[in-house]
C-alpha cells in the first residue's frame, strides 16, 4: 500500500484523510443541519459536556490491579481519555461524544447472549458487575486513524462470560451487536454507517484472556462518552474493534458481517490487527501520535506489532497478515 506525503512536507494526514470522504462530508451535512434546527447557545454545550462527565463522578469501582497484564507507561490523562473520542452515535467529530452523550441512558440495561451457545443468558448490568472479579489493566489503545492513548480499563476477560453460556462445537466467531436508538443517540441521523455497529472476533480472540469485557476506566463506572455501561477492548487490534455499550453477544458458526469491513472493505479489515507494515490505504500505520503528549506537534512513536502485545502472535500462526488485514 502506498502512503502519499503531504504537500506541506509534514508526516500529518488532513483531516479529510485520516476521515474518509463520505464520512467527512456526512461529518459537514450532520453539522449543519444541528446548527440550523437547535437554538442552542455555547453556553447549553458547555453544560451538556459538563453533565456527560458528571453522570460517573463519584460512582467508583473496586478493581485490584492485574499488573502482570499491564503496561507500565504513563497514562493518558482522565481528560483526554473521555474527551477525545470515536463513538459516531454521538457525533462525527472526536468532541461530540462527550457533548452529547448525556442522552444515553444506562440503566436499565441487559446484555443478550445467544447463538451457537447451550446456555443462551440474559444478563443486566448488575449481573455482568457481579460475574467475575473485576480488575484494573492498564492497556495501551492504538486508533486506525494514528493516534494513541494508554487507558486503565476496569473489567474481566470475556472469557468468564463465555464459558458461562457454553458454546457449542459450532461457534467459531462472536458477533457483538451495539445499542442503536435514535432517542438516545443523535448521531444516528447522520447515516454514516448501517446501525446498529456491529463487530467481531474469532472464538480463539473473543476467549484470549486479553479480551475484555469491560465496565470502568480509571477507577470509576464507564463515561457515557467511552461506551457505558458495558463494552468491548481488545487492546492489540484497532480500536473501532472494541465495540461500545453493547446489546448483544451472539455466537456464529460464519464470520459476521461488521460495520467498517462492511462499508469500506479495502481500507478496514475484519482482522484489524495493529500492524506497522501494513498502512491503510490512504496514510502511513508505522508511526502513530499519543494523545496528551505535547500537542499536535508532538514527536511521533513507532508503533508495535499488534501493539505491543506479542502474546497474540500464535492465534495468526501461519496467517498471511497482509491478505487478512
Amino acid at each position: 500500500m502506498l502512503f502519499k506525503r503531504n504537500p506541506n512536507g509534514l508526516d500529518l494526514p488532513y483531516p479529510s484523510e485520516i476521515t474518509p470522504q463520505e464520512i467527512y462530508t456526512g461529518r459537514r451535512e450532520f453539522i449543519t443541519r444541528m446548527a440550523a434546527t437547535a437554538a442552542v447557545g455555547s453556553v447549553v454545550w458547555e453544560m451538556a459536556n459538563r453533565e456527560a462527565f458528571a453522570q460517573t463522578a463519584g460512582q467508583k469501582l473496586a478493581a485490584r490491579a492485574n499488573v502482570a497484564l499491564s503496561t507500565d507507561e504513563k497514562q493518558t490523562p482522565f481528560k483526554d481519555a473521555a474527551g477525545y473520542n470515536n463513538f459516531y452515535e454521538f457525533g462525527l467529530d472526536k468532541g461530540d461524544p462527550a457533548e452529547n452523550a448525556h442522552t444515553l441512558r444506562t440503566r436499565p440495561w441487559t446484555v443478550r447472549i445467544e447463538g451457537e451457545v447451550k446456555k443462551p443468558l440474559t444478563l443486566d448490568i448488575d449481573s455482568l458487575l457481579k460475574l467475575a472479579p473485576l480488575e484494573e489493566r492498564v492497556y495501551r489503545l492504538r486508533c486506525v486513524e494514528g493516534w494513541s492513548m494508554v487507558i486503565p480499563w476496569v473489567g474481566y476477560s470475556l472469557s468468564n462470560l463465555l464459558k458461562q453460556v457454553e458454546p457449542t462445537g459450532n461457534a467459531k466467531f462472536v458477533e457483538f451487536t451495539t445499542l442503536a436508538d435514535a432517542k438516545q443517540m443523535p448521531g444516528l441521523r447522520s447515516g454514516v454507517l448501517d446501525w446498529p455497529y456491529v463487530e467481531g472476533l474469532r472464538i480463539d480472540e473473543a476467549m484470549h484472556p486479553l479480551t475484555m469485557l469491560t465496565m470502568g476506566m480509571y477507577g470509576q463506572v464507564l463515561p457515557n462518552q467511552n461506551g457505558a455501561p458495558v463494552r468491548l477492548v481488545v487492546p492489540w487490534k484497532y480500536g473501532f474493534k472494541s465495540a461500545k455499550s453493547l446489546v448483544r453477544i451472539r455466537l456464529l458458526s460464519r464470520q459476521p458481517k461488521t460495520a467498517w469491513n462492511d462499508m469500506a472493505p479495502r481500507e478496514y479489515g475484519f482482522f484489524s490487527n495493529v500492524n506497522p507494515n501494513v498502512d491503510h490505504p490512504r496514510w502511513s500505520q508505522a508511526s502513530e501520535r499519543r494523545i496528551g503528549e505535547s500537542g499536535l506537534f508532538a514527536p511521533k512513536r513507532k508503533t508495535l506489532m499488534f501493539n505491543g502485545y506479542d502474546q497474540v502472535s500464535s492465534l495468526y500462526t501461519g496467517l498471511d497478515l497482509k491478505r487478512y488485514f
